[in-house]
């Protein structure tokens, strides 16, 4: 099985490389690109994103054709897309991290910044936070509702249609921590 982390210049890839390299163990070819050719021909896909929501979609359309081969990819073949911090934000619609910014639009919903309450709630939210699994999800099923998960994020997505949360966390209200829709997945 082929799994391609998408490389697009933005954050910290290389956790993302050490963690999938750790759980896979040799179970799976892995690759790190932005070639068109490697991820149409992927089996799976990893998009992460670290930074603002601005930053990441203008990498991610900074490369041509590459938005469009992850349309093709996702939406169209309909094979396996795991979004992970602001790759998770980008399936949205829009965004207002910096500046109001168009998403990907494969999940329609908005990316905002958390309701700080006034100043009650530290932003940006950092630290160990327990999870509360909504629904079952291919993502959690070796993974206990309650478990602990690490936050960095001052944004949340906020998608229209609430069957797609697949777990939230309680950070000043319940923000929505991962999702899933058919083939895409984002936490």
């Amino acid at each position: 099985m082929n799994v391609t982390i998408v490389d697009y210049q933005s954050g910290n890839i290389s956790s993302v490389i050490n963690s999938f390299t750790e759980v896979a163990k040799g179970t799976v070819n892995l690759e790190v690109t932005s070639d068109i050719k490697k991820i149409k021909s992927s089996d799976k896909i990893v998009l992460p994103g670290q930074g603002s929501f601005k930053s990441c979609v203008d990498s991610l359309n900074s490369i041509n054709g590459l938005v469009d081969a992850l349309k093709e990819f996702a939406i169209t073949n309909k094979k396996p897309l795991l979004g992970i911090c602001v790759g998770l934000q980008m399936f949205a619609d829009i965004g207002y991290e910096e500046a109001e910014t168009k998403g990907l639009g494969w999940i329609s919903g908005k990316v905002s910044k958390i309701d700080n309450q006034k100043g009650k709630f530290k932003l940006p939210h950092i630290g160990w936070n327990e999870i509360e699994i909504q629904k079952e999800s291919k993502i959690f099923k070796d993974i206990k509702n309650k478990s602990h998960m690490y936050f960095v994020h001052s944004y949340e997505f906020i998608p229209e249609d609430k069957s797609v949360i697949s777990a939230t966390t309680d950070y000043s209200s319940k923000i929505v921590c991962a999702v899933e829709k058919e083939n895409l997945f984002g936490t």
